[in-house]
């Protein structure tokens, strides 16, 4: 009777397993899917085409969408006299503020974040606030970095070295 008890256990447990298991999956995909559509509906540039748009001072705002204290990591730097709107607002606030940084709905807007999920998420949100061209920093911030461009951060404008 004592064998029963534990392969009923272990059937229990193995069935518990599989269904968390299971939910949890359902929950990536869904997730994923969310972030492909996300780039699919207000696409990405990449860094290196955002950097050309910036040095020929095509109109470009770019907005930093992580918290405060992800800013620390560092933020994209530019050429100071580069004529550049770079505002932040938070992916939590995105919705509220943005109408009072930015009225025109024609400008060029590139989001970014850390490595490009939520500036993913708030291109596509700012396409459905009427944003005709909102798109996402290919990478974020990593990308940009190891594209081999400048991040300012609390120790000064730094590059990652290329080999």
């Amino acid at each position: 009777q004592g064998d029963r008890m534990n392969n009923k256990f272990i059937i229990l447990l193995l069935g518990t397993v599989l269904f968390f298991s299971t939910s949890l999956l359902a929950k990536d995909e869904a997730f994923f899917k969310m972030l492909e559509d996300a780039k699919k509906v207000a696409g990405e540039i990449e860094p290196n085409k955002l950097m050309t748009m910036i040095d020929d001072d095509e109109d470009v705002i770019i907005l930093d969408i992580r918290e405060r204290e992800q800013r620390m990591e560092g933020l994209l730097f530019v050429e100071e006299d580069t004529p550049l709107k770079i505002y932040q607002i938070t992916r939590g606030n995105l919705e509220f503020y943005i109408n009072d940084k930015v009225k025109n709905k024609n400008a060029f807007i590139v989001t970014y974040c850390r490595s490009g999920g939520r500036g993913a998420m708030a291109a596509k949100t700012l396409r459905e606030l009427g944003y005709k061209n909102a798109t996402n920093l290919k990478g974020g911030l990593k990308g940009w970095a190891k594209a081999g461009y400048s991040v300012k951060t609390g120790f000064g404008v730094t590059k990652i070295a290329k080999d």
